[in-house]
Parts: structure tokens; C-alpha cells; sequence
């Protein structure tokens, strides 16, 4: 269970999934105890109090609370900037175990959404702010909840693996095989079955590198992990694809569906990523273990 509500405090209520979505959003503030995320303290100053409030919007159950109950939309930092260009959706849906989404902008001033929060068309017509969505790229099966949605809305075109198609019988344009493709100039599908067979990862600009749910940084850790206990196609597939993929990759952000997000300079990242490689080729299929994956 979550703490116990408080009349003069921040809390977690009991619907917490342990999704981790709050944690990366609130470190220091938010931690894990006995498989559910409590509110270690309360805010000290403004800053703290913005990552609470990113936190709460950003919670696919809603489970985080302000001392006045409700969540004030005003303070709604979402779609909340990463980078230059790089947007992070927030407002996570459940139908998505709470995934993470992405807004990517490009040089003609368009974007591009990977994979997606939940559906409003009031969240919709504040993510289209920041340009015309032209494609909506999702990372793997289990992301696909909400795309067909948003695509028909922007008029953008929805991506996914062959791998994958049976969960998205409708989209426009289908990746295939293992070799990359130009989605458009400068961002390119690596497939990388493993997690699922139709996985695929995006890499934009050799900057950034959305991954889905195939790795991501791990607090826990202090580096490039994958989630073995949660690989639902075949860990000895993924080391194969890491293996053939990882030589061709540049880029500084790891932004992954679960996990946490991380920008280093391309050449740590690559040493990292070749590591993991590695470390990823002695793993051996596990059962499906939630409580196992290292935040």
C-alpha cells in the first residue's frame, strides 16, 4: 500500500502499480518501498514542488495527491521539454502499463510523437502545438494502445514492426526484417526483436535513441541495463540484436518507454552500450518476474 493520506502533505494512494513514472520524475522525493512508491518527504522549495507536481500528471493512476486533493491543471507542466526539440509527453497510460512517451521535433517544424500517452483531445491539441504530427512510432506491441488514435487525429501515419503487426492490424507503414529505415531525414527503425519479436528502436540526429522497452538506464545500476526478468520473446534474440545493432549506433539520450532517461556524451554511451552488449550475451532465459527488474 501507498502512505497513508495526510491533510498537510503529498501522498501515494493504494492504486499505485509501482510503474516507477514518478520515481524518474521525483527522485529524492518518491522511492520505492515494499513494491509500491511512497512519498519519502515532503517538498522543500519550488523546484521540488515542480517535480511533484510533474510526477502527479504524469502518474497513469493518478495515485499521487498535492495537500488540497485534486491536481490543479494550471500546473501541468506536460508536454515537459527534455532538451532543445525533445519533449517528454507525460501523462502516462495505464493501458500502456505506464510507458513513456516521446515529441521529437524536426528541421521543417514539424514532430514527431514515439509511442503514446493516454488519449484526451485536449492533450492532443497541446502536443500538436508544437507542430504538426506527421508519424506516430511505436516502439513494440505492448505500446500500442493509443496510437491508431492520435495518428487518425494529427492525419500522421502509424508505425510498427511486422513482428508486432498483429497488434496493430492498421497501421500505415510496416518495418521489416533487421535492417534500419529511413523514416525520414535523419531518423531511422533499427528492428530489434527480444523484448518482443517485433521490437524496434528509433535513433534520430545521432543524438537520440528511443528505445522502447529492449534497454534503458537503471538507477540502480548507474548504467545501460535490460529488463531479462520482463523480455517476452527471447533474451538470446535480443543479445543477437544488441550484438548486430549496437556498432551502428551514435547518440547521447537513452529515452526508453520503462526506465529511466540519460544523456551522456556519444562516446561513454557507445563504451556503455558495448557493455551491455556483452553483459547481455551471458543472460539466460528467466521467468516473467515484474518485482526483478532493477530500477
Amino acid at each position: 500500500m501507498g502512505t497513508e493520506p495526510s491533510a498537510d502533505g503529498w501522498h501515494v494512494d493504494e492504486r499505485c502499480t509501482n510503474c516507477d513514472v514518478a520515481r524518474q520524475l521525483a527522485p529524492g522525493l518518491i522511492g520505492e518501498v515494499d513494491g509500491t512508491s511512497v512519498v519519502l518527504r515532503q517538498p522543500r522549495d519550488q523546484a521540488e514542488l515542480g517535480q511533484l507536481q510533474a510526477a502527479a500528471h504524469a502518474c497513469p493512476t493518478r495515485s499521487i495527491h498535492p495537500p488540497a486533493r485534486v491536481l490543479d491543471p494550471a500546473l501541468d507542466p506536460f508536454p515537459l521539454a527534455l532538451d532543445d526539440g525533445l519533449w517528454l509527453c507525460g501523462h502516462n497510460s495505464r493501458q500502456t502499463a505506464g510507458a513513456n512517451s516521446y515529441l521529437l521535433a524536426r528541421p521543417d517544424g514539424t514532430t514527431m510523437m514515439v509511442d503514446t500517452p493516454r488519449w484526451s483531445t485536449r492533450l492532443a491539441a497541446r502536443y500538436q502545438e508544437l507542430g504538426a504530427v506527421t508519424d506516430v512510432l511505436l516502439t513494440h506491441r505492448d505500446h500500442v494502445a493509443h496510437g491508431r488514435r492520435y495518428a487518425d487525429h494529427f492525419g500522421a501515419r502509424l508505425w510498427i514492426h511486422q513482428g508486432d503487426l498483429d497488434a496493430a492490424p492498421d497501421a500505415d507503414q510496416v518495418l521489416r526484417g533487421t535492417e534500419p529505415t529511413e523514416i525520414a531525414a535523419g531518423v531511422l527503425a533499427f528492428p530489434l526483436p527480444g523484448h518482443t519479436r517485433g521490437s524496434v528502436l528509433y535513433l534520430a540526429d545521432e543524438r537520440y535513441c528511443f528505445t522502447g522497452d529492449s534497454f534503458y538506464w537503471s538507477r540502480t545500476s548507474a548504467d545501460l541495463e535490460v529488463a531479462e526478468s520482463v523480455t517476452w520473446y527471447s533474451i538470446s534474440e535480443l543479445a543477437a540484436s544488441l550484438a548486430r545493432t549496437a556498432p551502428r549506433l551514435r547518440f547521447e539520450w537513452v529515452l526508453p518507454g520503462h526506465g529511466d532517461r540519460r544523456r551522456l556524451p556519444a562516446e561513454e554511451m557507445a563504451e556503455r552500450l558495448r557493455g551491455l552488449t556483452a553483459r547481455t550475451q551471458a543472460l539466460q532465459p528467466r521467468p516473467i518476474d515484474f518485482t526483478a527488474v532493477r530500477w
